[in-house]
């Protein structure tokens, strides 16, 4: 005889595959549905029963009749809740309110006023106050889904070290969680990427995919064979990190030559800003004013496309780098796609092509032959995709192994 608590749980899991199953395909009846995840025809009435009630699901229509009355077609309703996805970076903190598929109906950026440690989480905890106190409508709040740099336990909920924000050991989606009584997940922000090219991108049928985002830091997630690849505590990609030069540069993570320091944007943007003041002539020159001090990703990416000699060598030189590391992230893992994220890489093929080309020169052909290198697909609102889609995969419990918060639901 299976406890109560066994039961209760499988009700919640069949549950969230039936949701998911309704998201996926639409205009699904309940007999197929039943087909589909070999669930008997009660389970799917009664749950379909609940998910109705509750807003999730509504029917609409009808379908092909073999014999008897057509069924009651059933469509998946995204809007009736809403999550709260939230994106933390080092300069900046992303607040959206979004629909159950990812769609951003609000956003707000803050800047991060420079705070670290304890005086950022009081900081966010306020902004995410004011936020969630201006939704004034009769929509439901799911929970609120968090994503941040640096290696994090997204099981315990805690970001176990984040140099720049000088967070070490911080049980983040506890403090938000008892803050607001909503339903809390936190992940590292590279893996919340991944995980919404293979739930919301075109990628969805790849089973090897390597994300790599180049920004503010360097990191990347890693699918192999449809598992999302954590490591003990959260810190499996830690991209960034890897060292290409033992004599390099010291590190803030203690290491020396790590790939953050050669092509992440803060460094880049500061041999950039080394050489203008050196006297090197560049178009990057005229994007500077009295009041702007500095180059953006996206002017250095158009200075490329110009053919200007100084942001042509670093673009080169970035690809260099990077390539040095994907070869070992090739070798290791023989993916099929690896997706090249960020500022620095969007709209920038000739870096894509680039690396593409110093990756086939240095990698063993029978693994480089079968590999894509390519940019994102979720566009410019990437970031807040990934962060909707750690909330949502647990939710639908999508078929890929993801599991923030053991199998509870809170549907």
């Amino acid at each position: 005889m299976k406890r109560t608590g066994d039961l209760k749980l499988i009700q919640e899991l069949n549950r969230s595959i039936i949701l998911e199953t309704i998201r996926k395909y639409g205009s699904i009846s309940r007999s197929e549905i039943a087909k589909k995840n070999e669930l008997s025809p009660t389970t799917v009435t009664s749950a379909v029963a609940e998910l109705i009630n509750e807003g999730y699901v509504v029917e609409g229509g009808t379908g092909t009749s073999s014999g008897g009355r057509k069924p009651i077609l059933l469509n998946f309703s995204p809007d009736n809740h809403y999550l709260i996805g939230v994106s933390i970076s080092y300069s900046k903190i992303t607040i959206a309110d979004m629909n159950l598929e990812a769609k951003i109906n609000m956003k707000k950026v803050y800047p991060t006023n420079g705070y670290t440690g304890a005086a950022l989480i009081n900081y966010l905890l306020q902004l995410l106050e004011d936020f969630y106190a201006a939704q004034q409508d009769d929509r439901q709040c799911i929970g609120i889904s968090l994503i941040i740099q640096g290696i994090v336990d997204s099981k315990k909920g805690v970001v176990h070290y984040n140099p720049v924000l000088l967070l070490e050991d911080v049980y983040l989606r506890d403090s938000v969680e008892a803050h607001f009584n909503l339903p809390t997940w936190l992940d590292n922000d590279t893996n919340a990427y991944v995980l919404a090219e293979k739930n919301f991108g075109h990628f969805q049928e790849v089973e090897n995919l390597i994300y790599i985002t180049i920004g503010e830091g360097v990191g990347s997630g890693v699918i192999v064979n449809n598992m999302l690849s954590r490591g003990e505590s959260g810190g499996a990609g830690e991209f960034g990190h890897t060292s290409i030069d033992y004599h390099g540069e010291l590190c803030s993570c203690g290491n020396k030559g790590c790939i953050e320091n050669y092509i992440s944007w803060p460094a880049t943007s500061k041999k950039i800003m080394k050489e203008i003041e050196a006297g090197k002539e560049t178009i990057l020159t005229t994007y500077l004013t009295s009041d702007k001090l500095f180059i953006t990703p996206s002017e250095f990416v158009e200075a490329v496309h110009t053919g200007d000699g100084l942001a042509v060598a670093i673009n080169d030189e970035i690809a260099e780098y990077l390539s040095a590391g994907v070869v070992n992230l090739v070798h290791l893992f023989n993916p099929e796609v690896i997706i090249l994220g960020g500022d620095v890489t969007n709209q920038n093929q000739i870096l894509i092509d680039a690396v593409q080309q110093k990756i086939k020169d240095k990698t063993l052909k029978t693994l480089y032959q079968d590999v894509d290198i390519t940019t994102s697909s979720l566009g410019k609102e990437f970031e807040m995709v990934g962060a909707a889609s750690v909330l949502l995969q647990d939710k639908f419990q999508f078929k890929l192994t993801h599991d923030n918060r053991g199998l509870k639901t809170n549907l």
